[in-house]
């Protein structure tokens, strides 16, 4: 072959944006998207490819060229051979390490020919329980979707725009008063509105209320009597900060684009279980193929929240198997 071919079965790095159209719109307290831009990794090596999908989020800085080029400042690296634990050594923790991370587990398991959740030391992976997310709006129209929404077990209601929210909680609980309802304030809530606003969850029957206060200015948490448990999502990113939150959350909400891989949040997901925490394991909005690494972490958790692809106008076609809010473990075509 000429000098400068390729050796066989030398490693390849390949990273691709994709844009999926969101089903409608989805609104947080921090505005509203009617699409999921996704970077995808590819890593491939002797006939076997890897794939890894991570979602750029701009609350942490994030760009999607800007982690792009984190992909392919890592290409030397990766196409040198590394291992998932070098690769931690070697990139900061985000989106763009996530993609990677989970390449290489993809790669890993299937020229082992065994399921990425029995590297993981997982022997059976079973379907879960999704949330379903009602996003932010005027009352009615979140009372619209979640009467929509009614049937599915559990609910998680976008909140944080101040003196309304009351209203929009009321008219979900009302649409859909047979489901279980969490909250998720996007750190919208102020000191000034977080008693009255707990005080609305509890009497809704609220089981758990996410990030009602923005991080770093929730240290008023700290021993602070609530009715309803808080569980940390933008106060909550790796073991070094699992020792501020546990003095003010009950349960973290473990990502994969915020621990920087499945390898991270494992490590994670076992030190938040040392010092107590509940755990809830969570998603941007993206494809099947950024959620079913998750759910090698879904048989921890008191909830899981990976509906992004039921938010999509489509998914991928080899993507995962929702019956409802029952998300069924990924085939090897997918991921693992």
């Amino acid at each position: 072959m000429p000098a400068d071919s390729p050796q066989t079965g030398a490693r390849t790095l390949s990273v691709a944006v994709e844009r999926w159209p969101i089903a409608g719109s989805f609104t947080i307290a921090r505005g509203s998207r009617t699409e999921a831009v996704v970077v995808v990794a590819t890593v491939s090596e002797g006939g076997t490819r890897g794939r890894g999908e991570c979602v750029p989020y701009a609350r942490y800085g994030e760009t999607v060229e800007g982690v792009v080029a984190a992909i392919e400042a890592a290409r030397g690296l990766v196409e040198q051979g590394c291992d998932r634990v070098e690769l931690a050594k070697g990139m900061p923790a985000g989106a763009a390490r996530n993609a990677l991370d989970c390449a290489l587990w993809d790669l890993e398991a299937k020229k082992a020919g065994v399921p990425a959740h029995v590297l993981a030391g997982i022997a059976r992976l079973s379907p879960a329980t999704t949330c379903f997310t009602i996003s932010l709006g005027l009352p009615e129209v979140m009372a619209e979707k979640a009467a929509e929404a009614a049937d599915r077990p559990i609910l998680k209601v976008k909140l944080g725009s101040g003196q309304d929210d009351r209203k929009r909680l009321a008219a979900v609980r009302a649409a859909a008063p047979d489901s279980t309802l969490l909250v998720d304030a996007n750190e919208g809530w102020t000191e000034a509105n977080l008693e009255r606003h707990l005080a609305a969850c509890a009497e809704a029957g609220v089981v758990m209320v996410e990030q009602p206060l923005p991080a770093g200015q929730d240290g008023i948490l700290e021993g602070l009597p609530r009715p309803v448990p808080l569980c940390a999502d933008e106060s909550a990113h790796g073991i070094d900060t699992l020792f501020s939150v546990a003095k003010r959350y009950d349960a973290i909400n473990v990502k994969l684009d915020k621990t920087g891989g499945l390898t991270a949040a494992l490590a994670l997901v076992e030190a938040a279980q040392t010092l107590g925490l509940g755990l809830m394991v969570g998603c941007m909005v993206g494809t099947s193929l950024g959620m079913a690494p998750a759910l090698l972490l879904a048989r921890h958790a008191r909830f899981v929240d990976l509906d992004g692809p039921l938010l999509l106008a489509r998914d991928r076609d080899e993507g995962l198997r929702y019956e409802g809010s029952i998300v069924y473990p990924p085939a090897p075509a997918l991921w693992g």
